[in-house]
Protein backbone atom coordinates (compact mmCIF):
# COMPACT_ATOMS: atom_id res chain seq x y z
CA UNK A 1 0.00 0.00 0.00
CA UNK A 2 1.38 3.77 -0.58
CA UNK A 3 0.41 7.29 -0.95
CA UNK A 4 0.20 9.76 -3.90
CA UNK A 5 -0.02 13.35 -3.09
CA UNK A 6 -0.90 16.01 -5.68
CA UNK A 7 -0.69 19.04 -3.52
CA UNK A 8 -0.92 22.90 -4.24
CA UNK A 9 -3.61 22.54 -7.04
CA UNK A 10 -4.19 26.36 -7.80
CA UNK A 11 -7.31 27.27 -9.73
CA UNK A 12 -9.16 30.51 -10.43
CA UNK A 13 -13.07 29.42 -9.88
CA UNK A 14 -16.61 30.92 -8.98
CA UNK A 15 -17.70 29.12 -5.95
CA UNK A 16 -19.47 31.10 -2.94
CA UNK A 17 -22.93 31.73 -1.83
CA UNK A 18 -22.73 35.48 -2.63
CA UNK A 19 -23.72 36.88 -6.10
CA UNK A 20 -20.21 38.86 -6.37
CA UNK A 21 -18.11 35.59 -6.30
CA UNK A 22 -20.22 33.88 -8.93
CA UNK A 23 -19.07 37.24 -10.81
CA UNK A 24 -15.58 38.01 -9.28
CA UNK A 25 -14.59 34.38 -8.56
CA UNK A 26 -11.62 33.66 -6.24
CA UNK A 27 -8.43 31.70 -5.97
CA UNK A 28 -8.22 28.13 -4.81
CA UNK A 29 -6.22 25.46 -4.06
CA UNK A 30 -7.03 21.86 -3.73
CA UNK A 31 -5.41 18.88 -2.50
CA UNK A 32 -5.01 15.17 -3.12
CA UNK A 33 -4.14 12.68 -1.51
CA UNK A 34 -4.87 9.17 -2.55
CA UNK A 35 -4.43 5.60 -1.11
CA UNK A 36 -3.62 2.95 -3.43
CA UNK A 37 -1.12 -0.07 -3.57
CA UNK A 38 1.16 0.44 -6.35
CA UNK A 39 4.02 -2.19 -5.63
CA UNK A 40 3.55 -3.55 -9.60
CA UNK A 41 3.95 -0.13 -10.62
CA UNK A 42 6.82 0.60 -8.67
CA UNK A 43 8.35 -2.78 -9.69
CA UNK A 44 7.82 -2.84 -13.26
CA UNK A 45 7.72 0.73 -13.98
CA UNK A 46 4.26 0.99 -15.86
CA UNK A 47 2.08 3.68 -15.24
CA UNK A 48 -1.09 1.51 -15.59
CA UNK A 49 -0.33 0.04 -13.07
CA UNK A 50 -1.00 2.90 -10.60
CA UNK A 51 -3.20 6.51 -10.34
CA UNK A 52 -2.24 8.78 -13.17
CA UNK A 53 -1.34 12.49 -11.47
CA UNK A 54 -2.44 13.29 -14.77
CA UNK A 55 -6.00 12.28 -14.73
CA UNK A 56 -6.17 13.25 -11.01
CA UNK A 57 -5.60 17.01 -12.10
CA UNK A 58 -8.07 16.83 -15.09
CA UNK A 59 -10.82 15.61 -12.47
CA UNK A 60 -10.25 18.20 -10.03
CA UNK A 61 -10.34 21.23 -12.85
CA UNK A 62 -13.08 20.11 -14.44
CA UNK A 63 -15.20 19.84 -10.73
CA UNK A 64 -13.52 23.00 -9.66
CA UNK A 65 -15.16 24.88 -13.12
CA UNK A 66 -18.41 24.14 -12.30
CA UNK A 67 -19.91 26.35 -10.29
CA UNK A 68 -21.43 25.55 -6.48
CA UNK A 69 -22.32 27.49 -3.25
CA UNK A 70 -20.34 25.17 -1.24
CA UNK A 71 -17.02 23.94 -1.38
CA UNK A 72 -18.34 21.32 0.18
CA UNK A 73 -20.42 20.64 -2.74
CA UNK A 74 -17.45 20.78 -5.43
CA UNK A 75 -15.38 18.60 -2.92
CA UNK A 76 -17.76 15.98 -2.80
CA UNK A 77 -18.12 15.82 -6.92
CA UNK A 78 -14.29 15.84 -7.02
CA UNK A 79 -14.22 12.25 -4.44
CA UNK A 80 -17.13 10.70 -6.11
CA UNK A 81 -15.50 11.31 -9.73
CA UNK A 82 -11.82 9.62 -8.28
CA UNK A 83 -13.58 6.87 -6.96
CA UNK A 84 -15.50 6.42 -10.58
CA UNK A 85 -12.48 6.61 -12.19
CA UNK A 86 -10.51 4.00 -10.21
CA UNK A 87 -12.50 2.14 -8.74
CA UNK A 88 -10.08 -0.80 -8.94
CA UNK A 89 -6.97 0.72 -7.77
CA UNK A 90 -8.30 3.48 -5.35
CA UNK A 91 -8.55 2.51 -1.91
CA UNK A 92 -9.03 5.59 0.22
CA UNK A 93 -8.94 9.54 -0.63
CA UNK A 94 -9.00 12.92 0.73
CA UNK A 95 -9.76 16.19 -1.08
CA UNK A 96 -8.61 19.39 0.19
CA UNK A 97 -10.58 22.46 -1.03
CA UNK A 98 -8.91 26.20 0.26
CA UNK A 99 -10.01 29.33 -0.79
CA UNK A 100 -7.88 32.43 -0.64
CA UNK A 101 -9.08 35.55 0.93
CA UNK A 102 -12.37 34.70 1.42
CA UNK A 103 -15.43 37.54 1.58
CA UNK A 104 -15.75 37.26 5.49
CA UNK A 105 -16.05 40.75 7.42
CA UNK A 106 -12.68 39.42 8.88
CA UNK A 107 -9.05 39.55 8.66
CA UNK A 108 -9.17 35.67 6.86
CA UNK A 109 -6.50 34.07 4.59
CA UNK A 110 -7.83 31.66 3.88
CA UNK A 111 -10.76 28.33 4.77
CA UNK A 112 -10.27 24.70 4.11
CA UNK A 113 -12.35 22.07 3.74
CA UNK A 114 -11.05 18.35 3.83
CA UNK A 115 -13.75 15.39 2.41
CA UNK A 116 -12.36 11.58 3.07
CA UNK A 117 -14.10 8.64 1.59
Amino acid sequence: MGIILIEGIKLYAYHGCLAEEAKIGANYIVDVTIETDFEQAATTDDLTQTIDYVTVYDIVKKEMAIRSKLIEHVGKRILNQLKADFKKSLQKAEVKITKLNPPMNGNVERVSVILKG
